[in-house]
């Protein structure tokens, strides 16, 4: 039986999509087994992805979790699970609740955890005795690792990590620091260790699991990434937000001792006497009856006791609405902000002011979620086990308002909203959706990446307006009750200002998108409505009631963290089954997932208009090369579990690649070619050497290397340039050696106030971009370096400019990006100039027609082809990376290189009008070329 496809939808969006992920063939809707033969193996696993139709007795007096194992145990010929003791499956919780158990297990191996490898077992309980009736999920047989002890230090490993989400979030240029500042200035981004982790890739990958936290150098958003270092070579595999955004819960200090003040404040009052019924107004402008809590000053504080039930008035559930408005959204994601307090009145009648601040809508229907949850399904609180409810309302970002939401594993935090936008409190469904993601977390806990992060989102989505629907009072058959987030906006009409729609029709082979971590998390919201679509199409011919049984069944007794869309339709029609649907109802079920093409085997229907010269590389963070018909990239093995290694070929996608680097236990990475030479770096446990090859072959030399970061390497002739990234101020430099002459250096040259960065080299002469004190103020330009002459010459750049991007060296000068006017629009152009900083050109302009969000660039001597990056204002296929092409002189305008649906990144131009780059949207990686743009799409 296969693990399935789900866990390789994970790992096809680290970085770009790696697609080495333990999979084989994906589960069908009669994926079952029900009795002790084998089940069918599958390319990682000999552990069925779901069991259904079992009853087999097993001990009645044993806890629930050594009965699930004790049922692993039995029937190891099924599951072929050899060691089921605690120490390999731990429990991670049992669900009992009407006769029915359900237990998860995760899966460690030598102690030490493997993600997503949890495997629930379904019981029932009745007369005495306890049969199970079902398993389900990843538990991976082919782990084979020699060793579980890291190699990479922790601090290494900090170091890399910390660098790695700098760099992917640090927006592609070289900006003037804030007003007193300096280059680097201490990173805004700290890592904590989390731990050792396994990446079920083949025989398993040994990681450092670290969580890096702070403020995105681009844009001063919060930053919560988890980043996953591989732990033999310190080289980071893959990384992916923590913070579910709407577009067992711990409490945080403030809050426990806040509510253990407010419990223990009078210890003789009943109950009924915590809870004083307050009224206040909601955005829509409806009167709404709101708990409340009187303290013994007299002070009426948004905590809601009328949860606990009347006989334990001092122990369960409790709401709490806080007053963070002002506070910086950073400051509250993943910590409590410090003094932080509850919304408070000196009345129980609510006034305007509560009412504009989103205080009421969000502690009103943070009641309305925990009762539906409650009364529904007899859930207690968002982690099952009567944990606190936290919500944080009015946040800011850099002191603007910040339009979105999220759950940051602890709690709630609404923004204020700004533009036509309300705080986002303001519509319940967005409150259902974010408090969902505790559920899901709590439950499935989906990983918020990929296809199983499309999922999370689609339950939450699904639950977020289910919920709207039943606290307003609104039919299913009301023509907007698949909006969610409609009732966001001042002036705008619930059409105009939903963010998604749960009837938009989105299917796998018309709208998925293959996509990056870099983008919305691997399409956590892009594909999220292909499968809540299913569900919703469901909920509507089924009815709500029959409906929501089914989702929740599925989300909290079969679906685990790794799952993705065919493994989500195998849930769910399980969970159906088990509830004894009609015939009639299970085809209704299977119709949903049909017409949203979640069916076996849908990925292989996704079409592109560009040539594949390697199909699913299974690497992530590292870039391509290109020049003189030849190409370079890393890849890995078929299960991407072998560190990645250097392979060379022909641009034209004639004959065999070739293997370039060593095999040597360290991640080869970040290569380069100009059709003679190789160059790549290899991580190591606490350097990085730099090493080259010659094309024909050869001897492979060790040319350099770094004790910090390396990136961005290129080769022309003798020459070779990086960026490296000193770890102890923040600042990066250029660096360069001569094949030839061995000579070797910085361009800075290592000055701690001046930053070079993203070089390119062409005939001797090396451009970067710089960072540099001014007279009046730290100044960007672009620098030419002419190693030969050994003089340094300034382009063109205004002194306005606020930052500058990739550099190219041809034929026909220097080309670089510039943002100019430092406005939000993260528009940027393309200038070019001679090497001595002559003819200066606006290749692409900044604003108005023929503009460009320009990123990143790459250049022959016949055109430049710029990788643009729009904001994501909204995630949709325009806002993922797109590749365009112009002439070096900008006349023709911009075209665009492929069509192809998803993110295309980490170009290389070759020669002529040729393209090389990564391409995501089949769902897998893969090296793809064009000979020419594809014009427009």
């Amino acid at each position: 039986m296969s693990v399935g496809q789900g866990v390789a939808a994970l790992f096809a969006a680290a970085g770009l999509l790696v697609t080495g992920a333990p999979v084989a063939q994906a589960a069908t809707d009669t994926t079952v087994t029900t009795t002790d033969s084998p089940a069918s193996p599958g390319g990682e696993t000999d552990t069925p992805a779901l069991v259904t139709d079992l009853h087999d007795e097993v001990s009645a007096t044993a806890s629930a979790a050594d009965a699930a194992r004790g049922h692993l145990k039995a029937k190891k010929s099924r599951y072929h699970i050899e060691d089921t003791s605690a120490r390999n499956l731990t429990s991670l919780g049992t669900v009992s609740q009407g006769g029915k158990e359900t237990v998860r297990l995760q899966q460690k191996y030598k102690g030490v955890t493997v993600l997503g490898g949890e495997y629930v077992v379904r019981m029932t309980k009745k007369d005495g005795k306890r049969t199970v009736t079902g398993t389900s999920g990843n538990y991976f047989t082919a782990l084979k690792l020699d060793t579980v002890t890291p190699k990479v230090s922790e601090k290494t490993a900090i170091e890399r990590a910390v660098a790695s989400v700098g760099s992917q979030l640090g927006g592609g240029l070289l900006k003037v620091p804030a007003k007193g500042e300096k280059p680097g200035g201490g990173s805004p981004l700290t890592g904590t260790a989390a731990g050792v982790t396994i990446l079920p890739q083949g025989a398993g990958v040994l990681t450092r699991h670290i969580t890096v936290t702070g403020v995105s150098p681009a844009d001063g958003s919060p930053v919560k990434q988890e980043v996953y270092v591989d732990a033999a070579s310190g080289f980071p595999l893959m990384q992916y937000s923590g913070i579910q955004t709407f577009g067992a819960t711990d409490t945080a200090t403030g809050a426990t001792d806040q509510a253990a003040a407010a419990a223990t404040g009078d210890s003789t009052a009943a109950a009924d006497q915590l809870v004083v019924k307050g009224t206040g107004t909601r955005y829509n402008g409806r009167q709404t009856e709101v708990n409340l809590y009187k303290d013994t000053k007299g002070v009426y504080q948004m905590i809601d006791y009328s949860k606990r039930d009347a006989a334990t008035p001092y122990s369960g559930p409790m709401i709490s609405t806080y007053d963070a408005r002002g506070r910086e959204v950073a400051s509250a994601s993943g910590v409590w902000p410090t003094g932080v307090k509850t919304f408070s009145s000196a009345t129980p009648d609510l006034g305007a002011d509560y009412t504009d601040s989103g205080a009421v809508d969000a502690h009103w229907a943070a009641g309305k979620v925990y009762d539906y949850y409650k009364n529904h399904f007899g859930r207690d609180s968002l982690d099952g086990k009567d944990g606190y409810i936290n919500s944080l309302v009015g946040v800011v970002s850099n002191g603007q308002p910040y339009n979105n939401a999220f759950w940051d594993g602890t709690k709630m935090v609404y923004g204020q909203g700004g533009g036509d936008y309300r705080t986002f409190s303001a519509d319940a469904d967005v409150v259902g959706h974010e408090m969902t993601h505790g559920v899901v977390e709590n439950t499935a806990n989906l990983v918020y990446a990929g296809q199983s992060g499309a999922m999370n989102e689609a339950l939450a989505d699904y639950f977020g307006n289910a919920i709207d629907l039943e606290a307003n009072n609104i039919s299913m058959d009301d023509p907007d009750a698949s909006l969610l987030g409609e009732d966001l906006c001042t002036t705008l009409s619930p059409r105009e200002c939903a963010l998604r729609d749960l009837n938009d029709g989105a299917t796998t082979s018309k709208n998925f998108v293959g996509v990056t971590y870099r983008g919305d998390n691997g399409g956590v919201h892009l594909n999220s409505t292909i499968f809540s679509g299913a569900l919703w199409d469901m909920r509507e011919d089924l009815g709500g009631e029959l409906a929501d049984r089914i989702v929740y069944r599925a989300l909290s007794a079969y679906m685990t963290p790794l799952d993705g869309f065919t493994e989500g339709r195998a849930a769910v029609i399980a969970a159906a089954q088990e509830l004894s649907v009609t015939k009639a109802q299970l085809k209704i079920v299977k119709r949903s997932f049909d017409a949203h093409g979640i069916v076996p085997g849908w990925e292989k229907a996704l079409g592109v208009d560009t040539d594949t010269i390697l199909s699913r590389v299974n690497t992530a963070g590292t870039a391509v090369g290109a020049g003189g018909g030849k190409y370079v990239v890393s890849n890995s093995n078929a299960d991407g579990s072998e560190p990645y290694s250097v392979w060379l070929g022909n641009t034209s996608g004639k004959g065999t690649p070739q293997l370039v680097s060593e095999n040597n236990g360290e991640y080869n990475v970040y290569p380069d070619t100009d059709g003679k030479t190789v160059v790549w770096a290899d991580y190591g446990t606490t350097s990085i050497a730099i090493k080259a090859r010659a094309v024909s072959g050869g001897v492979t030399k060790t040319i350099g290397g770094s004790g910090g970061e390396v990136s961005g390497l290129a080769v022309d002739g003798n020459l070779v340039t990086y960026t490296t990234t000193d770890y102890t101020t923040g600042v990066v430099h250029v660096a360069y050696i001569n094949l030839k002459t061995g000579a070797s250096g910085l361009v800075d040259p290592g000055i701690p106030y001046i930053s070079t960065a993203l070089p390119s080299v062409d005939d001797g002469k090396i451009a970067y971009a710089k960072l540099y004190p001014g007279t009046d103020g730290y100044k960007v330009g672009v620098e030419v370096f002419d190693t030969v002459a050994g003089t340094k010459t300034l382009m063109p750049v205004a002194d306005s400019t606020v930052g500058v991007g990739q550099t190219a060296l041809t034929d026909d000068g220097v080309f670089w990006i510039e943002d100019g006017d430092g406005t939000d629009t993260g528009q940027a152009a393309v200038r070019r100039a001679d090497p001595d900083g002559s003819n200066p050109v606006t290749v692409v302009p900044e604003s108005g027609d023929g503009s460009l969000y320009a990123y990143s660039l790459t250049a022959s001597d016949d055109a430049v082809t710029v990788a643009t990056l729009p904001p994501a204002t909204d995630w949709s296929n325009d806002t993922l990376p797109k590749l365009y092409q112009v002439a070096p002189d900008g006349t023709g305008g911009v075209q665009r290189v492929s069509c192809n649906r998803g993110d295309q990144v980490y170009a290389a131009a070759d020669d002529g009008l040729r393209v090389l780059w990564l391409d995501g949207t089949t769902g897998y990686t893969n090296l793809v070329k064009r000979d020419r743009p594809a014009g427009q799409c």
